[in-house]
């Protein structure tokens, strides 16, 4: 449908200077961190600062059959907040309050907005904290880890955002507004369409408020501890040991000698020994945390690190928040999400290894190693066409991931870029169900349109 001057300034009237249809000041807001582009221009962008507004911007959008592109944080990975030709952006960044902290209940009330870092900011004055803890907390909104379902560092202890949220509230696409969920423990009262909405990137409906669970701080200090391996896999066989062991760590990631590397250059102070080819990092939380630690540095011994430390606190783990930003900058941009059952973490990382000889391009490994989820970080020159390689390598490591029993998204989300990989993942009957409700609830295709299903 063909938008014209009336039609646009329907939404001048309704939003007045909420409405920017200068491309200067709404092209930060027309890509997420991934690599993708926008294809031609928006009509304009809305910067939402109430549910109500985000149900009228819908609601035009229905009305006009113009694509809705939905942003709050930007840190996304997958281009699923790229903006469409000739479409609306509808960014919720203004949308940032929290509405409510309350400790009786262990709930807080919020908007999607609410970068994660800040908010367990402000939980920790009350003696809270928010568990789902992505690598990019301190730019990621927690709207955006409901949407992907973010895992992040915890998740190996503390599960991901879904395991976190009791009640959202949803605006569908033609602007009604419902509300999924109740902050009590239990609710079977109906339909669990709560769950439908977490980790649909936008595609069914647009998240304006979550009630989402909060727990005390741990009373103890955390330790943490790092192994160093000359063999990357010998690191995923430890990590499999650890996982199988009756005390569970609060985190366990793994990281590569080229991310190390890159690290101990932009941050010195860190002083983390060069391991010869992965460093394993971990994290115990409670009362016998120190007692675990030395457990899981011992079982890492016994597959083979040449040198492990462990302290108290959290400083060590800066390590690994800081490894995909040193290796970006060093041109490693390309960024997959694999996710693998643990028993088959090591078997995984020796094959992407493989696909990265058998491709003659660079591979980094960064992982959630004790959930399996993997983060192979592919060399990119400058250009769209390398940036296609980069990702024609990564289709082949979902095929292979989904072959192991495994899935080619585990927390960044399907977005755009990995939209073509589904076909590997889903059985015919299966996506027709997804197509199925997606038509339900957006008849008209405008929300996030050609992403996610």
């Amino acid at each position: 449908m063909t938008i014209t001057a009336s039609d646009l300034q329907e939404l001048k009237d309704q939003f007045g200077e909420r409405f920017i249809t200068d491309q200067r000041t709404f092209a930060p807001y027309m890509r997420d961190m991934s690599w993708m582009l926008p294809e031609g221009e928006p009509v304009g962008a809305v910067f939402a600062e109430s549910t109500e507004d985000v149900s009228k911007a819908l609601a035009w959008a229905n009305k006009h059959v113009v694509p809705v592109s939905v942003r709050t944080g930007g840190s996304g990975l997958a281009g699923g907040s790229v903006s469409y030709d000739g479409g609306l952006i509808l960014s919720l960044h203004k949308m940032n309050r929290i509405l409510e902290i309350d400790p009786e209940n262990g709930v807080a009330v919020i908007e999607p907005g609410i970068i994660n870092a800040e908010f367990n900011k402000e939980l920790a004055k009350e003696g809270f904290f928010f568990a789902p803890d992505p690598a990019s907390a301190s730019i990621a909104s927690v709207g955006g880890n409901i949407a992907t379902n973010a895992g992040g560092l915890r998740a190996v202890c503390h599960g991901v955002t879904i395991n976190w949220v009791r009640a959202l509230e949803v605006v569908l696409a033609d602007g009604r507004v419902i509300e999924v969920g109740s902050k009590t423990i239990k609710n079977v009262s109906s339909l669990n369409l709560k769950e439908l909405f977490i980790g649909s990137e936008g595609t069914l409906g647009v998240i304006t408020q979550a009630v989402v669970r909060i727990e005390h701080i741990p009373e103890y200090e955390p330790y943490t501890f790092f192994a160093c391996f000359d063999s990357i896999e010998d690191a995923g066989y430890a990590t499999i040991a650890i996982r199988a062991a009756e005390n569970k760590p609060v985190s366990l990631e793994l990281i590569d000698a080229l991310g190390v590397r890159l690290v101990n250059e932009r941050n010195p102070d860190l002083q983390i020994p060069q391991p010869g080819a992965g460093l394993l990092l971990g994290q115990a939380e409670g009362q016998s945390a120190k007692e675990d630690v030395e457990e899981f540095a011992n079982t890492c011994r016994e597959y083979g690190a040449t040198a492990v430390m462990f302290e108290e606190g959290n400083r060590l783990f800066q390590v690994r928040r800081d490894a995909y930003p040193a290796l970006s900058a060093a041109g490693m941009e390309v960024i997959g999400d694999v996710s693998v059952p643990i028993a088959s973490l090591a078997e995984a990382i020796h094959n992407i290894m493989a696909i990265s000889e058998k491709r003659q391009r660079r591979v980094s490994i960064l992982a959630h190693a004790g959930d399996g989820n993997i983060h192979p970080i592919v060399e990119c020159g400058e250009g769209i066409e390398e940036s296609r390689a980069a990702e024609e390598l990564l289709d082949e490591v979902c095929e292979m991931a989904v072959g192991m029993g495994g899935v080619v998204s585990g927390e960044h989300g399907i977005g755009y870029l990995k939209h073509h990989a589904v076909t590997q993942l889903l059985s015919p009957d299966t996506r027709d169900v997804q197509l199925a409700i997606k038509k339900a609830l957006d008849p008209n295709g405008i929300l996030t349109p050609g992403r996610k299903l």
